[in-house]
């Protein structure tokens, strides 16, 4: 890694980075393992790449951000991935998400309604190895319902309600964590557990995500 892309992930900055993330709560050694083995600094570019290992959001293009670690380490160990599981995520933006799911599930489909952002997250994975993630350009307010159902589905962008076609794609048992919330300044990360005679709501901590929006971009 060039000093432009960030000072990289050596065992020091990894060391302060995990422990970072256990004082937020982040315990699950699973959880722990992935996030040590996928470098945020790879997908963190040009003027606030040397932030990359704070605990902290930072903007990435089409106006979206890479969420701070402890929010994705905890989001992940919500979403209790185990390693048959088949995940959707809706909303790619910088693809560190996704990278830290391919690491705990044996397929993970990634979408995103920026076309740019997805293209950057295919090269940031092919330079990774990451060989079990799909990309793809689209609305993910709708899913993926010829690829589903799905064992777990995690939603980075807030929604006013849990979107009724991504319930739809949850598996019996399934998990789907989300950020719903009617502004950008009072979300709730909902945990969403399907059953076999509906849903049960488990709201987990406040948040604060990029809106759910429909449709595809033009950039």
């Amino acid at each position: 890694m060039t000093d432009r892309e960030g000072a990289g992930f050596d065992p020091e900055r990894k060391m302060q980075f995990l422990y970072q993330l256990r004082q937020k709560g982040v315990m699950d050694k699973r959880v722990l393992t992935a996030m040590e083995r996928v470098d945020r600094g790879a997908f963190v570019r040009g003027h606030f790449a040397a932030r990359a290992y704070e605990d902290m959001p930072l903007p990435i293009s089409s106006g979206q951000t890479i969420s701070q670690p402890s929010v994705v380490g905890l989001m992940t160990q919500a979403l209790n991935v185990q390693p048959r599981d088949t995940v959707l995520e809706v909303g790619t933006g910088s693809g560190y998400q996704a990278a830290i799911l391919s690491h705990l599930a044996r397929r993970v489909y990634t979408i995103d309604r920026h076309r740019n952002l997805t293209r950057e997250a295919e090269i940031a994975f092919t330079k990774q190895g990451l060989v079990n993630i799909t990309v793809l350009t689209r609305d993910g307010s709708f899913g993926l319902p010829d690829q589903g159902p799905f064992d777990r589905i995690l939603v980075t962008a807030a929604a006013e309600d849990p979107p009724g076609p991504l319930m739809q794609q949850l598996k019996i048992g399934g998990i789907m964590v989300v950020p719903v919330g009617q502004s950008d300044t009072v979300q709730s990360l909902i945990k969403v557990t399907r059953h076999d005679t509906g849903y049960d709501y488990d709201e987990l901590m406040p948040v604060r995500f990029v809106p759910l929006i429909e449709g595809t971009a033009r950039d």
